[in-house]
């Protein structure tokens, strides 16, 4: 079951025991935060969680998998997110 944006607002007031209207405005700024720091070479990290970073894709050649007609695939800037490798150890348990 997917968390709405409500939910994690009130979590937030709640943990942190401030009002939703701070919670709601605390998480908008890290989300704008994230959107400027990931147009950054640098990217945008958040700790224990992951970074976003910016990286351009090089043209290449793809193939249509309905026809099998090779085409050729544009460059073009795309959004990646980097996993912390906290986080990655906090939902599945590095192997012993």
């Amino acid at each position: 079951m997917a968390v709405t944006k409500t939910q994690i607002i009130a979590k937030i007031a709640d943990d942190a025991g401030i009002t939703k209207v701070q919670a709601k405005a605390a998480l908008e700024s890290l989300v704008a935060q994230a959107y400027k720091g990931a147009k950054s070479k640098d990217g945008f990290t958040v700790p224990g969680i992951g970074k976003l970073i910016k990286v351009k894709r090089k043209a290449r050649m793809g193939r249509n998998p309905a026809t099998g007609e090779q085409i050729k695939i544009a460059a073009k800037t795309v959004l990646k997110f980097r996993i912390a490798k906290a986080a990655k150890d906090a939902v599945i348990p590095p192997k012993k």
